[in-house]
């Protein structure tokens, strides 16, 4: 399970992450990365590990069908967090699910890896400037 302090529940986290960040996307889903802004008003209410949030819009389908994609991909995101070795500090993820991650959930997990590790690799090429 993904624990608490790794959530992201601020709109402005949210957005900022989504229009700051860098994006890697499939058919299936878009992975938003970016690192956090030491000035910015909610990094300093939090710790300085990474946070993930979910977008499970409604195209994705009914209440039911979204619920179980969100809880696909936190699973996947915390065996992410656990075993995926070393992280950028401040890192904040905002994984976004497409309407093929209801259709095809056997592509989701090779959809998120792909996602995940050009996200990840984009994010430090851009953090070395």
């Amino acid at each position: 399970m993904l624990p608490a302090q790794a959530r992201m529940r601020s709109s402005q986290e949210f957005r900022t992450t989504v229009r700051r960040g860098v994006r890697s996307g499939s058919a299936s889903l878009v992975v938003h990365a970016d690192l956090a802004d030491q000035r910015s008003p909610h990094s300093a209410e939090t710790d300085s590990s990474t946070r993930v949030g979910f977008v499970v819009s409604k195209r994705v389908g009914n209440a039911v069908t979204r619920n179980r994609v969100k809880r696909r991909l936190r699973h996947m995101v915390a065996a992410r967090l656990s075993f995926g070795g070393k992280l950028p500090r401040d890192l904040r993820i905002v994984v976004r699910a497409l309407p093929p991650a209801a259709l095809e959930p056997q592509r989701l997990a090779s959809d998120f890896d792909a996602a995940w590790s050009a996200s990840l690799s984009k994010v430090c090429r851009w953090a070395e400037r």
